[in-house]
């Protein structure tokens, strides 16, 4: 019946797991979908940092490869994702491993929206990220901050 309910009403279904899993009915659990929902949390936090780094990667792209358009909005964007990016990171530790996987992927998805948002040609971007996870993360790194 739970796994039935899992199909036709996913928010009920998370509560009659969450009141059989308090009353520590473990043999009435949907233990399927339980297990499926329980990975697919843990692939939402690794997506979660690969967006923010995107973001974070694309806006220090248009940074440095736009200097003539910065503004206040495109450095409060960079604090508030490297803030976010802080706290998601010391909520899932694990995650830090994951950094130097992800930072690949993320390159690309800034890449794409510093394209999308300069109207710059793709051959601006370097092919590879040219900023270290260090310097991705620090609250001062800006390049060419004083230009």
């Amino acid at each position: 019946m739970t796994s039935q309910l899992y199909e036709t009403d996913f928010y009920a279904w998370t509560l009659e797991q969450t009141k059989l899993l308090k009353q520590g009915e473990l043999n009435q659990l949907d233990i399927l979908n339980l297990i499926e929902e329980i990975e697919s949390l843990g692939k939402r936090e690794k997506q979660e940092l690969r967006n923010r780094l995107g973001i974070l990667i694309g806006h220090l792209l248009k940074w440095e490869y736009q200097s003539g358009k910065r503004s206040n909005s495109w450095k409060a964007t960079i604090r508030e994702q490297r803030r976010r990016i802080k706290e998601h990171l010391q909520e899932n530790h694990s995650l830090i491993s994951y950094l130097l996987e992800v930072v690949i992927s993320a390159y690309q998805d800034g890449v794409d929206l510093a394209i999308q948002e300069t109207d710059l040609p793709d051959t601006t971007f370097p092919s590879e990220n040219p900023y270290s996870i260090s310097q991705i993360l620090d609250p001062a790194f800006l390049v060419n901050q004083g230009e």
